[in-house]
């Protein structure tokens, strides 16, 4: 049998013995307590068949070895309590096929691997944060999500309009993330309505996840109803259940209300600030900052996924205080309506300026690797690659990690290509700089 993450190949049933599983403690536990407890049965009831058998097998041992005698006794017994053990639990999980039996025992190894993975916590929301997830969760099942809720286009902002609801889409993106993405269920989760009179635009998820909100009472048990169906890998939490919607000034004094319309104002933002303004955040999401291992900020649009969630006193004054280590993830392209013309030191400066605290980034996550070809599309619609300028970078104190983060096949949307991050990559980048500043710490 081969278990897909680890490349571990290992005969069938004798994967259950595998390091890590916590089953072989168990396992001679139960061994050593059936033992002990029949020895005991026959002393109280002064049993004398036991004897009887012991004066057997030493006839026995009289015309062959002992360790011949002794060898067979005990492989046999083994082989036996093994064998109903493993009956008896594929008996309980009802698993009838060979395919079921592996894949019960490929979750099992998974999991607690996973669950001795590092306390992340990643905040941001839209597209980005979700990608990210794909890859972390297969590095720790520890995983916390801390979404924005300022979303009040498509599909969530009709919802948050007409029901008056928190807008579910960035969070139903998240929960399908950390799900299994071969899942059916997961699938139909993602699933958009197309062509449909008073559905057309919603997504299954978000009026599942809608309808449970008002089946639960609030967003936080319907995310929590709704994450358990998918079984996901950690947690998703709106950073506020308080109705956050965002504001822009514009450097021209002008005021621009309502997330899906300050990036289309055409105009540069001088600062962004939420009504109301002193929204509270989830008391699980500031303790699950204070006790994280690894914070992650984005990536994903800076002023409508990011930092609304650093404009929440609270969390960000949790992330500066946070012992754990702090990484931004910086966007590829430049996105217009928001960051034109901004290099990386302009995101982390305009980050650090609307969070109010010094100490919330440790290190930028920077791409190094552009195909031109790729970015052309880009740079006919106004976007341009981020222009890593590492030595201001420097003058902050921020540590600058670049490496290749380009997915490297082509998302294909009717003719347009996209630069995406790779998932898998992202993960793998930021979780080895974490064991790094761990290891260097020690």
């Amino acid at each position: 049998m081969k278990i897909t993450n680890f490349s571990l190949k290992i005969p069938k049933d004798a994967g259950w013995l595998l390091p890590g599983l916590e089953i072989k403690r168990w396992f001679i536990l139960i061994i050593t307590g059936a033992v002990l407890a029949t020895i005991g049965l026959c002393i109280i009831t002064n049993l004398r068949p036991i004897y009887s058998l012991i004066n057997l097998i030493m006839r026995f041992t009289q015309t062959l070895p002992p360790q011949i005698i002794g060898w067979f006794l005990i492989i046999t017994g083994a082989l036996a309590f093994s064998i109903g053990w493993l009956k008896t639990n594929y008996s309980i999980l009802d698993v009838n096929t060979d395919r079921n039996r592996h894949a019960v025992l490929e979750d099992l190894y998974r999991r607690r691997k996973l669950n001795r993975g590092p306390k992340i916590v990643a905040i941001g929301g839209g597209t980005g944060l979700s990608t990210m997830l794909k890859g972390i969760k297969k590095i720790t099942n520890n995983i916390t999500a801390i979404v924005t809720v300022g979303d009040d286009g498509g599909s969530s902002g009709k919802l948050r309009e007409e029901l008056g609801v928190l807008p579910p889409g960035d969070i139903r993106s998240c929960i399908a993330a950390l799900a299994d993405d071969e899942d059916l269920v997961t699938k139909l989760f993602q699933f958009r309505f197309k062509e449909c009179a008073g559905l057309s635009g919603h997504s299954f998820g978000n009026l599942f996840i809608t309808a449970m909100c008002a089946i639960t009472g609030n967003m936080v048990n319907a995310v929590k109803e709704s994450s358990n169906i998918l079984s996901i890998r950690g947690r998703v939490l709106p950073s506020t259940l308080d109705d956050m919607r965002l504001v822009a000034e514009m450097e021209d004094g002008s005021i621009i209300k309502g997330e899906s319309n300050i990036p289309e104002s055409g105009k540069k933002i001088k600062r962004l600030f939420t009504e109301p303004g002193n929204c509270k955040p989830l008391e699980d999401a500031i303790t699950a900052i204070h006790d994280a291992d690894l914070i992650i900020l984005g990536p994903g649009s800076l002023y409508t996924s990011v930092i609304p969630n650093l404009l929440i006193n609270d969390i960000s004054k949790a992330v500066n205080d946070a012992k754990a280590k702090k990484i931004y993830v910086c966007n590829i392209m430049t996105q217009p309506g928001e960051t034109d013309g901004f290099s990386v030191s302009d995101h982390l400066k305009t980050l650090i300026n609307h969070a109010k605290y010094n100490k919330i980034i440790d290190a930028v996550l920077v791409n190094t690797k552009l195909n031109e070809e790729l970015i052309a599309p880009y740079k006919n619609a106004g976007s341009e690659p981020v222009v890593v300028d590492k030595d201001e970078i420097n003058k902050m104190g921020i540590e600058v990690v670049q490496k290749n983060l380009i997915e490297d096949k082509r998302f294909e949307d009717g003719h347009s290509s996209f630069v995406r991050h790779s998932p898998g990559r992202l993960a793998r980048i930021i979780y080895y700089w974490y064991r790094k500043k761990e290891k260097d710490k020690n």
